[in-house]
């Protein structure tokens, strides 16, 4: 059932992908926002109360759910979880970005990829040339791939009903939305989504990594893994970009002129990762076919385990 649901739902994102998720994103950042003003009065376990307070009464509901309909139909129980993956998986959650910088670097249309690149990232990137904004096009892809479609799979297949896909993206949610903010009105608030968020992420960024590893260039992939991975910015991401960058053999990473400020230009200092050649639009496409294969190969582990299982 696990993987029938897995797929499905990819199915259907490639059908009929949902494209107004503001309409979904809009009422949870409003009640994240209420439940921060209530309770942060800036120390760690305010924000520890906050996380279970958020994400506990979302898993029971969605496990509480699924059980109720098992009850009824199977079936019932099978389309909950795909509506829940629809909802919270996918690669359209992303590609739609990764697609458009695409067909504008194929174009020679400089400018529409950096206005794209700026909006996809939320970061200047008027200064970019062809090569940079492929490198970040596939440093974001390799991110999305990851928190969007690999962090799902592997707490979907191994919590009950959909409640790994709730846990592993309301986790992802709140440590963008809390962990990420810093100063005194804040104070320790955030901490605890941050820990929570690197210890859930722990072996699906392994996980993630040893995939792109088996389905493309295994050596460079480890090598760039094993060397390079930890002094990337965060160590943890740094390890799904290595894998990655090693894999389809293209350099990541190396610093970015974002801007300029009043005493010259923001460059943001970033250490060169992965071996090969340098990005370009064809990187691009080794970029999709990379995590395609991954996904495959996941989604074959899934199911001998379920055979295997059965027999």
């Amino acid at each position: 059932m696990t993987v029938l649901a897995l797929i499905a739902a990819l199915i259907l994102e490639q059908i009929r992908p949902l494209n107004d998720r503001a309409a979904l994103s809009r009422p949870m950042a409003g009640s994240l926002d209420f439940i921060e003003h209530n309770l942060n009065a800036g120390a760690h376990h305010h924000g520890a109360a906050a996380w279970l307070l958020t994400v506990l009464p979302l898993l029971l509901i969605s496990v509480v759910i699924y059980y109720l309909l098992y009850q009824v139909s199977g079936i019932l129980a099978w389309a909950w979880n795909v509506a829940v993956l629809y909802l919270t998986m996918g690669f359209r959650q992303f590609s739609h970005h990764f697609t458009d910088i695409h067909r504008a670097l194929n174009e020679g249309d400089l400018p529409r990829a950096r206005l794209l690149t700026s909006a996809w990232r939320g970061r200047p990137a008027d200064d970019l040339n062809t090569t940079e904004l492929a490198r970040v096009a596939i440093e974001e892809a390799f991110v999305a791939a990851h928190h969007y479609v690999f962090g799902v799979l592997f707490w979907f297949a191994f919590l009950p009903g959909p409640a790994g896909a709730v846990l592993y993206r309301m986790a992802l949610m709140l440590r963008n939305r809390w962990g990420n903010k810093t100063g005194a009105e804040h104070g320790g608030f955030g901490k605890f989504a941050n820990a929570a968020f690197y210890w859930i992420d722990w072996l699906p960024v392994r996980l993630t990594a040893v995939g792109f590893a088996i389905v493309g260039n295994f050596e460079d992939a480890v090598y760039c893994w094993r060397n390079q991975a930890s002094r990337w910015r965060d160590p943890e991401i740094g390890i799904v970009l290595a894998a990655g960058a090693g894999a389809i053999g293209v350099k990541l990473g190396k610093p970015l002129r974002e801007g300029v400020t009043a005493i010259g230009p923001e460059i943001d200092e970033r250490i060169e990762i992965g071996v090969g050649d340098e990005a370009d639009a064809a990187s691009l496409n080794s970029t999709v076919g990379l995590a395609w294969r991954a996904l495959v190969l996941w989604l074959l582990l899934l199911l001998l385990l379920a055979v295997a299982t059965m027999v």
